[in-house]
């Protein structure tokens, strides 16, 4: 812990004494403080044919928390989180014991979901120390996991700067990871991972989009043979056009090796492909994406906001040894406060010829009034080669104020 420290605190020190360009005294419009609550209920019923059960999951989770007031550039965030089940526990939180039933990952659970301290001494410079949510760009590498009841937060140190000439630099020390399972799980190791990880993110803007370089140095000291290092490249453009037809295009490539006491076996890249249109309300998006694997391992995002790719079934959590190539069809439109979403995938394997499946989703959301959301959502996975069909459907309402 103290080499942690020492690391931590010459990075700290260091990054304090880097060059400031065009940067303006932050002002102090959030001088005052701000009470943070949210509560979100969600039904979600699962039918596996793995399991002779449907899982059917009621939960509530509760946020509260306060933001200080900001002074010479300080300030605070505290949030507790709570997560309650409601009625019949038909389900397999994975701490309730109900290996019977598909698992719904929403375990009971109280914790203290963030703490930090913040010090923006200039609108181009922000520090960040303490319990806080961690996402970097779509999410794909780190996220908050936002869409179950108990979200990911880190213990962790966030530096970031805009220089003056349009490049933003980004660093962030891991020390630990509170993942989805919770503070109270009997499973330590599901709950929290002890992690010696750093994350670095440069980023400038290159023709109508911006190109962001990446590396992830990741040494996870609870499980040490899944350390692992990230390097990648992630190009993101659009164009928008009001009166016509827009277009977004995004390309990525990152190579996973082995990292401190990882495994051998780890060797495999990452590739993403996706371009879309918007015309008026609707958004038209097509992408290829491909996790390597080598028969041994498949790429891996363990940080990752999951549930966002690869379909809302949540068959590719874990990547399979053989890879996975995802090729995927989106559809959005909003009309007023309601917006729809739908998505279809065609999964294979990177190498072995394999057909996994093939999913069809749907969600249509609902901003029924100041503050509040609805959402009705479905997901049918339909394996082929290998595993089993899955359906999943959620309905939920949620507040925040």
């Amino acid at each position: 812990m103290n080499r942690k420290l020492q690391i931590v605190n010459g990075l700290s020190l260091a990054l304090m004494a880097l060059p400031i360009f065009a940067a303006e005294p932050v002002l102090t419009k959030d001088a005052e403080g701000k009470l943070l609550f949210d509560a979100r209920w969600r039904m979600e019923q699962v039918d596996d044919d793995a399991f002779a059960k449907d899982a059917n999951a009621d939960t509530l989770r509760l946020r509260l928390g306060y933001r200080t007031p900001v002074r010479s550039g300080w300030s605070g965030v505290v949030e507790l989180e709570h997560t309650s089940h409601l009625f019949n526990e038909d389900f397999n939180s994975t701490a309730n014991n109900q290996t019977a039933y598909p698992v719904v990952v929403d375990p009971d659970n109280t914790e203290l979901n963030q703490a930090y301290l913040q010090y923006a001494p200039t609108d181009a410079t922000k520090f960040m120390l303490g319990r806080q949510r961690v996402i970097y760009d779509n999410q794909r590498f780190f996220g908050n996991v936002g869409w179950r009841q108990n979200e990911q937060t880190f213990d962790a140190l966030n530096i970031e700067h805009r220089f003056g000439n349009g490049l933003n630099f980004r660093y962030t020390y891991l020390d630990r990871a509170l993942r989805i399972y919770g503070d109270d799980h009997p499973n330590e190791d599901f709950a929290r991972w002890q992690l010696d990880a750093h994350l670095l993110s440069l980023s400038h803007k290159l023709g109508p989009g911006s190109l962001t370089a990446y590396a992830h140095f990741i040494e996870n000291q609870t499980l040490p043979l899944n350390s692992h290092q990230n390097i990648g490249l992630h190009y993101v453009a659009k164009h928008d056009n009001k009166e016509g037809i827009g277009w977004m295009a995004s390309a990525e490539y990152a190579k996973q090796n082995h990292y401190a006491n990882g495994s051998n076996t780890i060797d495999a890249d990452y590739v993403l492909l996706e371009g879309g249109m918007v015309w008026k309300t609707n958004t038209f998006k097509a992408g290829w994406e491909r996790l390597g694997g080598n028969g041994s391992y498949g790429f891996a995002t363990p940080f990752a906001t999951l549930h966002a790719f690869n379909g809302w079934a949540d068959r590719f959590l874990t990547t399979p040894v053989n890879g996975l190539e995802d090729s995927y069809l989106g559809w959005n439109r909003k009309w007023g406060k309601v917006t729809a979403n739908v998505a279809w995938h065609d999964f294979h394997s990177d190498r072995m010829n394999i057909h996994y499946g093939s999913e069809w989703d749907a969600s249509l959301a609902w901003a029924f009034a100041p503050k509040w959301n609805a959402l009705l959502k479905h997901a049918n996975y339909q394996a082929d080669d290998v595993g089993f069909d899955v359906a999943k459907t959620w309905l939920s309402v949620e507040y925040i104020y």
